[in-house]
This record gives C-alpha cells, sequence and structure tokens, in this order.
C-alpha cells in the first residue's frame, strides 16, 4: 500500500514539472518571437532612414551644374577680311603701329597680343603675346619707333612701358620696364597716345584732365579742359597737338611746344571745332593732320579743313556735314587719306564717302557687344573693329572706289602722257583689288 501511494506522489511530482518545463519553453518562444520583431522594425526604421539619407542604385547622384561657356558670336559678310581670334578675354583697345607692319591688342585676359599685318588675308593669323603681370591694361599704344609700347594698367592705374626685343634666332621677346609711371590722374583714364615726334606722351582721365608726360615718367603739363568730363583724347599723327571732346558741343585742340634744343616749353591752345549743337562722341585725324572727322550727339558728323594759321587766328573750315545714326558708345575713324569716314555705334558700323557724305557700306551686328576700337590701317587697305574677343578686319572698298573716281578725274586732266600711263596703271590696279573681294558696284 505504501509503494503504491509513493508511485502515486512520484508520478504527480513528475507530471508537474514536466508542465513546469513546457511552460518555460513556451515563454521563452515568446520572448525570441518578440526580439526578432523587434529587431526586424529597427531595421525597417534604419533602412528606411537610409533610403531617405543615401541616393538609391539605381538613381545617380547629382552633379554641379556647368558653366555653360558663352557661345562664340558669328559674323559673316562679303567684304570680312580677317577674323583675329586669339584672346580669352575681351579686347579693350588697338593701335597700328606707324610702319604699319603691326596691330597691338590688349583685352582683360592679362595679355597684349602684337598680329602681323600682312598674314591678315592669310588662313592663320599669327600673334605675339606679351604678358601683364599682376594686372591687365585697358589701352595700348605703340611708340614710333615700333619697338616699343605703352599700356594703361587697370588696377595699378598708371603706365607700363614694353620693350619688343629680337633674339639672333629671330624669335621675339617683350619686357617690361622696371619701373611704372607714378599715379597722377583721380579719374578712369580713357585715353592714351604717344607723339610721333617721341617728345612726349599724353593721357586722358574722365573727368576734365589731361597730363603731357615725358618718356622718363615726370609730368611736364596738366591741361583743364573745361568740358565737364572728357569723352576722348588723342595725339594728332604730325606729333604737335593734343585734342578732346566731352560734354560740350566743340573739339579742343592744344599745340605742345617744344625749343629748337628739344625742351619743353609750353602747352598753348590752337583752334576749336565748332559747329555742332549737342555733346561730340569722338573725334578722328586725317594722316598728315590736315582733315579731321567728327561725330556728335546731334546726329551728324562733321568733316573739317584743320591746315590753317591758327597763330593768325584762322579758324578751321567745315568742309561737310553728313547724317548718322546715333547711339553711345559712338566712335569715329577718319582713314589716312581722308576719303573714308567709318562710324561705329553699338555693335555695328557704318562707312561713309568723306567726299559726298554718302553711305556706302554698313554692317550689322559685328561683334557680341559694343565695339571698343575703330581704326583704319596705315595703308588704307583695312578698318578694323574690336568688341567682344575677336577682332574684325574688312576690306576698306569705299577707299578704293574714292581713289579710282580721283584717279579718273585726275586722267581726264591730264596732259602728260607718262602721268596718262601711271594714272591708268593705278587705276587698273585699284580695280584689280575690288574685283578681287567681289565689290565691284554699278
Amino acid at each position: 500500500m505504501e509503494l503504491a501511494v509513493l508511485v502515486a506522489v512520484s508520478l504527480l511530482i513528475g507530471a508537474l514539472v514536466l508542465l513546469v518545463v513546457v511552460a518555460l519553453g513556451k515563454h521563452r518562444e515568446e520572448q525570441k518571437e518578440e526580439s526578432e520583431q523587434n529587431t526586424d522594425s529597427v531595421e525597417e526604421k534604419i533602412n528606411g532612414q537610409s533610403e531617405r539619407l543615401l541616393p538609391s542604385k539605381k538613381q545617380k547622384p547629382q552633379q554641379r551644374p556647368r558653366k555653360e561657356k558663352p557661345q562664340q558670336h558669328t559674323f559673316s559678310h562679303p567684304l570680312l577680311a580677317a577674323s583675329l581670334k586669339a584672346h580669352s578675354g575681351n579686347i579693350t583697345c588697338l593701335d597700328f603701329s606707324s610702319n604699319g607692319k603691326y596691330l597691338a591688342s590688349c583685352a582683360d585676359d592679362r595679355t597684349v597680343r602684337i598680329w602681323s599685318t600682312k598674314d591678315f588675308l592669310e588662313r592663320e593669323h599669327r600673334c605675339l603675346r606679351a604678358n601683364v603681370e599682376l594686372d591687365h591694361a585697358t589701352l595700348v599704344s605703340f611708340s614710333p619707333d615700333s619697338r616699343a609700347f605703352i599700356t594703361w594698367l587697370a588696377n595699378g592705374e598708371t603706365i607700363r612701358v614694353f620693350k619688343m626685343n629680337k633674339k639672333d634666332d629671330g624669335s621675339v621677346t617683350f619686357s617690361a620696364a622696371p619701373e611704372d609711371f607714378p599715379q597722377r590722374h583721380k579719374s578712369a583714364v580713357i585715353s592714351i597716345g604717344i607723339a610721333e615726334t617721341g617728345k612726349f606722351i599724353m593721357t586722358a582721365s574722365s573727368d576734365t584732365t589731361i597730363l603731357i608726360w615725358d618718356l622718363k615718367g615726370e609730368v611736364l603739363a596738366s591741361i583743364n579742359t573745361n568740358q565737364m568730363t572728357n569723352a576722348y583724347a588723342t595725339v594728332s599723327p604730325c606729333g604737335r597737338f593734343v585734342a578732346s571732346c566731352g560734354f560740350t558741343s566743340d573739339v579742343k585742340v592744344w599745340e605742345v611746344c617744344f625749343g629748337k634744343g628739344g625742351d619743353f616749353k609750353e602747352v598753348a591752345r590752337a583752334f576749336d571745332l565748332k559747329g555742332h549743337s549737342a555733346g561730340v562722341c569722338c573725334f578722328s585725324f586725317s594722316n598728315d593732320s590736315r582733315r579731321m572727322a567728327t561725330v556728335s550727339k546731334d546726329g551728324t558728323w562733321k568733316l573739317w579743313d584743320t591746315d590753317v594759321e591758327y597763330k593768325q587766328q584762322q579758324d578751321p573750315y567745315l568742309l561737310l556735314t553728313g547724317q548718322c545714326q546715333v547711339s553711345e558708345p559712338c566712335r569715329i575713324a577718319l582713314s589716312p587719306d581722308a576719303r573714308v569716314v567709318a562710324i561705329s555705334c553699338g555693335s555695328s558700323l557704318a562707312l561713309y564717302s568723306a567726299a559726298s557724305g554718302e553711305l556706302e557700306e554698313e554692317f550689322q551686328g559685328v561683334h557680341s557687344e559694343e565695339i571698343s576700337a575703330l581704326h583704319f590701317d596705315i595703308n588704307n587697305r583695312f578698318v578694323v573693329t574690336s568688341g567682344d574677343r575677336v577682332i574684325r578686319a574688312f576690306h576698306n572698298t569705299p577707299g578704293y572706289r574714292a581713289a579710282i573716281r580721283e584717279m579718273e578725274a585726275m586722267l581726264r586732266k591730264a596732259s602728260n602722257e607718262g602721268m596718262r600711263q601711271r594714272l591708268q596703271l593705278q587705276i587698273r590696279e585699284a580695280q584689280s583689288a575690288l574685283d578681287s573681294v567681289g565689290a565691284v558696284r554699278e
């Protein structure tokens, strides 16, 4: 009996232990499932945040937008002789050497380029480069011997002289003078020039100041133009005069006087060009300084005879008044032989006959920006402009036509057979030049 009770108790205890073990096992499984669920939810949250923070594999990461290069301005015309391209910045000034062999250009890319004019009609346009250290030039002007040039520095606000050095192998290098000129102007300088005589340098600022310097950087004289503001100033090709225009309706001309020994004496008032009814934008001399052309905000350009005895109180003669479209900035250039007047307004260019005043050629949209410089070459073959990063050279066909008309008039009056033959030859050559660029007009 006791044995049966003992067995029953043992079985009961075993059943209880089994129940406890089973219950503990289920509790552990439930805890494991809960932990797995919690882990999954945490992973989902982390993955969700990661998807928001990190780019997906399918989507490419955003790249910085590239700066688009400005589109190259395209221009074409039958009379376009050359487009000179080398500058990486906007060109601000041009100047031909007095021997006609070179064209200098300066730009805000810290370089001055020297071009060979004999390459204008070639496919390749070679140029030499002079670096403007730690600055850039806004103006450039050749020396009379064409072996040096001066620049106006934008940041330094002074003149820097460069010499052209030819090596034994024929190559050319440029060297800047050890010291720049001292700072003297109080306003922005708008014009510089060197007298053909080599005796002085001229600088003009936008207030009313013109300074006359010697070649060593000493100021010889200061001129107050009394024109409210200066718009333009230059040295005459003969090297005797400096002139300026501005807010007023006249152009003022002074003679820079030197003694027989070459010593500076004074700056004397020579004459004025009076006749416009509004401010004069720009003016230009012929190569012999006997003619001047002016353009004004009154919508006219004028041609003047300046070959006068101004010391005897003789005033210049007005030869011709022409009509033109004027919008600032406006520039004018008189061809060296005084046969053609070129006027630029904005980005357009017009060529007029200096004999009749008639418009002969017109070019629209020559540059992508406003024309910054306008010149004829010394041989009257080309008129050149700058306005963006390119220099445009055009055939001076109005000059050829004017020369032909003048020679034909001389031929009709010629009595000498030798002169007749020379004129006939020159007429054929000029006509051939016109034919070569397809510029014959009925």
